[in-house]
């Protein structure tokens, strides 16, 4: 599967938007999207997005994510939502995201990675700890220190 990873543009907003939706129905919370093309217009200084594109140019996959300060380690970096359309999946899309997310917070010196997973989404839990993720038993907080972040 020839896919690339870039940078997020104002172009691909729509096509980020319908993620984040079908990401909430999977999610069983559809009602909760509140988000809109304008309002990712107005924000765009608020979050940062990679999409994989396919050999059409087509989005396939995004990770978006955010700057945080957390007041027990500093400056973080927080993974909002990570998708990769189903028919696109296990060809190794999602960890080619996560390693630009490690690389970007490496990059920015970032004290913690922080993402949540839902309790019962377990093919993205088994992922997560592959790659060494601290989990814990609720709205799940996958973690990494900065020494681990440095490690990744």
């Amino acid at each position: 599967m020839d896919y690339k990873i870039r940078l997020a543009e104002e172009k691909d907003y729509p096509q980020i938007l319908d993620f984040i939706k079908d990401l909430a129905l999977f999610e069983r919370a559809p009602e909760k999207v509140l988000n809109t093309v304008d309002f990712m217009k107005q924000e765009k200084n608020l979050f940062g997005c990679y999409v994989a594109v396919n050999e059409n140019d087509e989005l396939i996959a995004m990770a978006l994510y955010f700057f945080a300060y957390f007041t027990w380690v500093g400056k973080s970096l927080y993974l909002d939502d990570l998708y990769v359309k189903p028919e696109y999946r296990n060809y190794g899309i999602g960890s080619a995201l996560l390693k630009k997310i490690f690389e970007l917070a490496k990059s920015e010196n970032c004290r913690r990675l922080r993402w949540q997973v839902i309790n019962w989404n377990e093919k993205a839990i088994d992922l997560y700890r592959k790659v060494g993720a601290t989990i814990d038993n609720e709205w799940s907080n996958c973690d990494f220190d900065y020494e681990q972040i440095k490690g990744f």
